[in-house]
C-alpha cells in the first residue's frame, strides 16, 4: 500500500511541476513578445526568455511595421522525471504564443 501512495503522491508532484513550467512559458512569451514590440532583434528577444527558460527556443513568428502585430512563440520541454512516474510519462512540448502591436 505505501508505494501505492508513494507513487500516487510523486505523480502529483511531477503534474504540479508541469503547471509550473507551462505558467514560466508563458509569461516568458509574454515577455519576449514586450521585447520584440519594442525592438527588432531576435537576440535580445531570445535573452529576455533565456532568463527564466535557458533551454527554451524563442522565435519571432512575423513582425509587421509599427502599428502592426508582433508575434513571438516560445517552445520549452518540460521533462517528466521524477523517481517511478518519469518513466511512465513522456517528456512534454510546452509552446506559447504571444501577439502584441509593433511600437518601433
Amino acid at each position: 500500500m505505501l508505494p501505492i501512495l508513494l507513487a500516487l503522491l510523486l505523480l502529483l508532484v511531477q503534474v504540479a511541476l508541469v503547471a509550473r513550467d507551462a505558467i514560466v512559458v508563458e509569461h516568458a512569451a509574454r515577455a519576449a513578445v514586450r521585447e520584440a514590440a519594442v525592438t527588432p532583434d531576435p537576440t535580445r528577444v531570445a535573452a529576455v526568455v533565456s532568463r527564466s527558460l535557458p533551454t527554451a527556443r524563442t522565435r519571432v513568428l512575423r513582425r509587421d511595421p509599427p502599428g502592426g502585430d508582433v508575434t513571438v512563440e516560445v517552445v520549452y520541454v518540460a521533462r517528466t522525471d521524477l523517481p517511478l512516474v518519469g518513466d511512465l510519462l513522456p517528456d512534454l512540448d510546452l509552446r506559447s504564443l504571444a501577439v502584441l502591436r509593433v511600437e518601433r
